[in-house]
């Protein structure tokens, strides 16, 4: 009865699907552009989940990305105006204002099908929500056309964390329901922008309707030791987490005159 117990048990973990005995591996990427201190600037970051086994990742459920601290974002001139979820659900950002975005990216997802694994790229747009307890939240939605048209919102929240870092954007991932009794929808990548590069925004001035860039996410005038510091933490459906770190090089000072 014992080893008929323990064969029982072999075949059941034989019989896992591959993603629930991955073991998930992220990379962290981090921008900072211009890299001009005590300048304004746009902060660029991304992550890309990967697995030991080369199979599909367990499902991503929330990603917790820090950022340097003495960065100068309540100055930023970003997101005058906010958007809702439900705004975004029926009508996508064409249906917020203008102002209310701040910044662009990408997605991509992966889905098990049979012994197949089918990619799915999107865009993503940076929105403001409206503040949470103080908070200031935002909405990336992601718009996929290919091979499956698919829009949905990530709910995040600009929230306090211990230094060295000076904040940290808590993002919430909904689960994505893949084919009919079937696995969900696994996001590998998003990156996006949170600053100024590629945003318009509009005021009225006298009657006319003026055109004009946000200032930016403001730079400290030092560079910390061993540059800007970028964290991740990520959580995932099966229960495991992973975190990982990257910086972003302190920018090279200009040679004096002569």
């Amino acid at each position: 009865m014992r080893r008929a117990r323990h064969l029982t048990a072999l075949i059941a973990c034989l019989c896992l699907p591959a993603s629930a005995q991955a073991t998930q591996v992220v990379k962290l990427d981090a921008a900072l552009t211009p890299d001009r201190l005590g300048q304004a600037a746009t902060i660029g970051f991304g992550f890309h989940i990967t697995t030991t086994t080369h199979g599909v990742p367990a499902p991503l459920t929330g990603v917790a990305v820090s950022y340097p601290n003495n960065l100068g974002i309540a100055l930023s001139g970003l997101g005058l105006a906010t958007c809702t979820e439900t705004t975004l659900e029926h009508s996508g950002p064409e249906g917020c204002p203008t102002d209310s975005i701040m910044g662009y990216g990408t997605a991509r997802a992966e889905l098990p099908v049979g012994t197949d694994i089918v990619d799915e790229t999107g865009s993503v747009t940076l929105i403001r929500g409206p503040s949470q307890n103080g908070h200031l939240a935002l909405l990336f939605y992601t718009n996929a056309e290919t091979p499956v048209s698919s829009q949905t919102v990530l709910p995040g929240l600009l929230l306090p964390t211990p230094a060295p870092y000076g904040g940290r954007i808590s993002i919430t991932v909904p689960l994505i329901e893949g084919l009919p009794d079937g696995p969900d929808v696994t996001v590998t990548e998003l990156s996006s922008t949170f600053g100024p590069q590629h945003l318009t925004y509009y005021e009225t001035v006298h009657g006319h309707r003026i055109a004009y860039h946000p200032n930016g996410i403001l730079l400290p005038d030092h560079c910390p030791r061993g540059g800007f510091p970028f964290a991740a933490e990520l959580r995932f459906a099966d229960g495991s987490h992973a975190v990982t770190r990257t910086s972003v090089p302190c920018p090279r000072q200009p040679a004096l005159p002569g």
